[in-house]
Formats: structure tokens, C-alpha cells, sequence
């Protein structure tokens, strides 16, 4: 694909998802990763519905820390691995009162010290949280950018670092955004609406 379909496609998806924002609802950085932590085989939804309980009683870092394993392990029993997120989550926010003073860092090294932060987690704090520009790399977007021709590869760092030489760095969290309400919403997994879709005639998924 040459490079002016690829900003022509990054064009569209910018005016078709306008001022794009994490679906997470979230008050406060921490909220924002304990959210993110839990988005892991879990849709946002499921996440929104969690957290609008577990953050009435733990709201920051202190507060969680307070709460055994098994008490966290109540409020998120729904959502996909469940014991891995308790135990993530408790020790997540021990290691901020420990280390950070309570603060989430803002650092992607520092991040990902902490338990169960990946990449893709550490990507959406900081560009969430801090205004960062970073690109995070989940299922939508991964199978969204190749489908475009924004991407080629099944590894999800590659797939970041491509989309960081073809995305401005200004855009590269909107970008984030916009891969991923497309595959949300017209480039799914299965049977995805090339018929409904604003990219369908320079997509080269599309044409195949």
C-alpha cells in the first residue's frame, strides 16, 4: 500500500471517530489501570460494570491495598481471569504506597515493573492519564491495522512500531482510538461490514 492511501485511510478514520477517549470510565490514573488491568479478556462494558462497585470502596491505592485478595476477588469475579487480576491488582497498588508514594508513575519502564502491567497496559496510561503519545497494541487494533494495510505482522510490538512510522506522533493515541472503534464497529473479528464501511473502496481487505 503506498503511503498516501495509508494517510488517506488515517484521514478518514480521524473525521469518521472525532475526539476519541478511552471507553474506561475512570477518575484517576490508578482507576484508569486498575480498569485497564481488567479490560484483559474482559470487554469494557463488563469493566465499566465492575468498577463502578469495586471503586466506591477502593477508589485509590491505599484504600485497595486495605482489601484482602479474596475481598477484590468479589467485585471482579466476572470478568475473565479473575484470581490472576485479584492477586495483580492487590499487589499493584501495595507496590505504588510502597515505591510511588501512592502516585502511578508515568514513566513506561517503571509501568511495567509493576505486576501485570504489560506493554499494551503501560501504553494506555500513559496516553491516557498523561497526555503521552503511545500506541497500544490490543486485538482491535492489530487486526484492524493489517486489514487496512496499516500493518503486517501477528506480533503485536511490530505492529506498534509500524504504526508509529506511519502515524504521525501526534496522532498516535487518536490513532489507538480510531483502530479500535473501526474494529468495534464495522472491522470485527468475524463477518466484518465491508458493505457499511467509509474505507471500502481503498481497503485492501476490502477488495480482496
Amino acid at each position: 500500500m503506498t503511503q498516501a492511501l495509508q494517510q488517506e485511510i488515517l484521514r478518514r478514520l480521524e473525521k469518521h471517530y472525532p475526539r476519541p477517549k478511552t471507553a474506561l470510565n475512570h477518575a484517576n490514573p490508578f482507576q484508569l489501570l486498575v480498569a485497564t488491568i481488567l479490560s484483559a479478556q474482559c470487554t469494557d462494558e463488563r469493566v465499566n460494570k465492575i468498577t463502578a462497585e469495586l471503586f466506591r470502596c477502593c477508589p485509590n491505592p491505599a484504600a485497595m491495598a486495605e482489601r484482602s485478595e479474596d475481598e477484590i476477588a468479589e467485585y471482579i469475579r466476572s470478568a475473565g481471569l479473575w484470581q490472576a487480576k485479584a492477586k495483580n491488582i492487590k499487589a499493584t497498588a501495595a507496590l505504588l504506597l510502597k515505591k510511588h508514594d501512592g502516585r502511578v508513575p508515568d514513566t513506561r519502564e517503571e509501568l511495567m515493573a509493576l505486576p501485570g502491567v504489560g506493554r499494551k497496559t503501560a501504553n494506555v496510561i500513559l496516553s491516557n492519564a498523561f497526555g503521552v503519545p503511545a500506541i497500544a497494541v490490543d486485538t482491535h487494533v492489530q487486526r484492524t491495522a493489517n486489514r487496512l494495510g496499516l500493518a503486517s505482522s501477528d506480533n503485536p510490538n511490530a505492529v506498534e512500531r509500524q504504526l508509529m512510522e506511519v502515524v504521525p506522533e501526534s496522532r498516535w493515541s487518536d490513532a489507538h482510538h480510531w483502530l479500535i472503534y473501526h474494529g468495534r464497529q464495522l472491522c470485527r473479528a468475524r463477518s466484518p461490514l465491508c458493505g457499511q464501511c467509509f474505507l471500502r473502496d481503498i481497503c485492501p481487505s476490502a477488495r480482496l
